[in-house]
């Protein structure tokens, strides 16, 4: 009786790792692996546009090349790349990506900023803080990563405001103030997160800290770009600080108000 042929063993791939966020990092079990600066472009390229052609991101790479010469140079790197395991890729059709086992932390930042917009999973909030911390491989200045870290940067500012809109809906101050901080600290100069800060401190009624942060703002907006904040973020204040300016007698004692002449008085 003759036994059938066992099937091949599945080999298993070791994990791999793309870090793109805060630098470039390679990393194979956990331990990074050494790539060439050249071959690490590539790499960075096709992980964050998975569905470019050939010709795409031959132009890319190397705009300055003639297409020919391009592709030549593209050809040459992709076969470098195959000689290595550990960056496994995929060609279909006219395009290559990366293998789905090779993890990319750009996709794990899109994906919760995803399910934080669609409210799928309130419980990424509590991470989301953390997720894309880190510009897109600083110190890069071709055209395609200042195109991606922009688009990068903007999706994590609105996540992080949702996340801080969301926590103050839910009644949550300190987690919601947290949020629009983080928000702050990526882009100072943006208004959303600012205006998210007086609104979590008025609905915890602190008047004072609400005022102390729109002026904080303002002035930081007049130093910087010699500009106002909108009407909508001076509007928020007013139903707070309508009573003060109602008691407040005409002509000396009364509170110093904003050039605008939004009426806000500036905290002493």
């Amino acid at each position: 009786m003759t036994s059938e042929p066992r099937p091949p063993a599945r080999v298993e791939r070791a994990p791999v790792a793309l870090h793109l966020l805060g630098g470039f990092r390679l990393l194979r079990r956990g331990a990074p692996v050494v790539v060439p600066r050249g071959l690490q472009r590539v790499i960075a390229l096709i992980g964050l546009r998975p569905d470019a052609t050939r010709s795409n991101l031959a132009g890319l790479l190397w705009p300055e090349a003639a297409e020919e010469r391009a592709l030549s140079s593209l050809r040459t790197a992709l076969w470098r790349l195959r000689q290595d395991p550990c960056c496994p890729l995929i060609t279909v059709g006219d395009t290559v990506r990366l293998d789905p086992s090779v993890r990319v932390d750009v996709d794990d930042l899109v994906q919760t900023a995803a399910r934080i917009r669609d409210g799928d999973d309130t419980r990424l909030a509590e991470g989301a803080l953390a997720a894309g911390r880190h510009d897109l491989l600083p110190g890069w200045y071709d055209d395609w990563v200042l195109l991606e870290r922009e688009r990068l940067r903007q999706l994590r500012l609105h996540m992080l405001e949702q996340v801080a809109a969301y926590h103050l809906a839910a009644g949550r101050h300190g987690q919601a103030l947290d949020a629009a901080l983080e928000a702050m600290s990526a882009e100072p100069l943006r208004e959303t997160p600012h205006r998210l800060v007086v609104r979590i401190h008025l609905a915890e009624g602190n008047a004072y800290e609400a005022v102390h942060a729109f002026y904080v703002y303002r002035d930081l907006l007049l130093r910087e770009l010699r500009l106002e904040p909108s009407a909508a973020m001076s509007a928020l204040l007013d139903d707070t600080l309508a009573p003060i300016r109602r008691a407040s007698p005409a002509g000396t004692g009364r509170p110093r108000t904003d050039p605008a002449g939004q009426g806000v008085p500036r905290p002493r």
